[in-house]
């Protein structure tokens, strides 16, 4: 936050990483290591992939990150 308006481009990455504690993580209470690997990568696939956005206008990202280097190439 080292200039100014610096602190709302803090606001996407912090409302993702409240979605995958309250989500994925605290309602799993994972045991090991490789257990939370596994559930916190399987959600953040379905999260990208197939979890629909209402400020993409109700698209999975994977969707809109794909439509918008299509018109790019």
């Amino acid at each position: 936050m080292d200039s100014k308006g610096r602190a709302i481009d803090n606001i996407f990455i912090e409302r993702f990483w409240r979605t995958i504690k309250y989500d994925n993580i605290y309602p799993s209470a994972y045991e090991t290591l490789k257990d939370a690997r596994a559930g916190i990568g399987a959600f953040m696939y379905k999260y990208n992939n197939h979890r629909l956005h209402s400020s993409l206008g109700y698209k999975p990202p994977l969707k809109v990150y794909n439509e918008y280097f299509e018109k790019a190439a």
